[in-house]
């Protein structure tokens, strides 16, 4: 990944049933440095910079029962032109796009199948300016159950190619725009999926050492949902912080 791109994943927050204390844990565990908003109409949002730049973002949650999670942002020019083609294509929009003071503009949708996102249309804020580095976002990858329904909705609304990378191994597919592969879809197949997992995008964070970090996260009050597994690109796990947002951290080969 790069720096933000119209049509690439750009951008990742986390909602939060208590701030301080995500804030105690993922600067822990990444390094990062919290930089909350002097905006009261912010609602405290924090910035999570690593080595001086924008890595991810943080903030309380607004919803009654919302739970805690990770949101996926995908880079736009036009917001409300993607909710538009969002409805054509058999999406949601949970909420329609609007002005984030003078940072951006940013909407939120779920997909045909229910798995939520969101789009930043920057103005004083870009984005994540820091990618691929131990700390840093790595890889968006969505997972769902409807796989062809996934196919055709991500390419109607942001022009995506699918390309199927099984090739006899696990089923995976990756998307590419303009010839750049920028997300993974990951099908739920077979029984190691439970039946009332909703469709989700996951983010992976980018570390040196996967067993370390997830030895790490447990230490800091985190649980280890999947733990460090070797695959072709790397090692990766599914950690969950102590509010319950469920992130994967990726060691990849040098």
């Amino acid at each position: 990944m790069t720096a933000p791109t119209v049509g690439v994943p750009t951008w990742v927050d986390l909602g939060t049933a208590d701030l301080d204390d995500a804030v105690r844990f993922y600067t822990s565990l990444f390094g990062w440095t919290a930089h909350v908003s002097p905006d009261p109409e912010a609602g405290g949002y924090t910035i999570f910079n690593l080595d001086g730049l924008p890595a991810a973002g943080a903030g309380p949650l607004f919803g009654e029962g919302q739970p805690t999670a990770w949101s996926t942002y995908i880079g736009t020019e036009d917001s409300d032109a993607v909710a538009a083609r969002v409805q054509e294509a058999g999406g949601q929009v949970l909420v329609p796009p609007f002005d984030v003071l003078d940072q951006g503009r940013m909407a939120a949708f779920l997909d045909q199948a229910g798995a939520p996102f969101s789009v930043w249309e920057p103005a004083m804020m870009r984005g994540a300016e820091v990618f691929d580095r131990p700390g840093a976002l790595t890889w968006n990858e969505l997972t769902t159950r409807d796989v062809e329904g996934s196919v055709r909705f991500y390419g109607a609304v942001f022009g995506w190619s699918a390309r199927d990378t099984s090739a006899g191994g696990p089923p995976y597919v990756v998307w590419e725009r303009e010839g750049r592969t920028i997300a993974g879809l990951q099908p739920m197949l077979g029984a190691q999926w439970p039946a009332d997992l909703p469709p989700h995008w996951m983010v992976y964070f980018a570390v040196a050492d996967c067993d370390e970090s997830a030895a790490r996260a447990f230490a800091l009050g985190g649980r280890v949902v999947h733990p460090p597994t070797s695959f072709p690109m790397g090692r990766y796990a599914v950690l969950e912080d102590p509010q319950g947002g469920t992130f994967a951290i990726l060691a990849g080969i040098a």
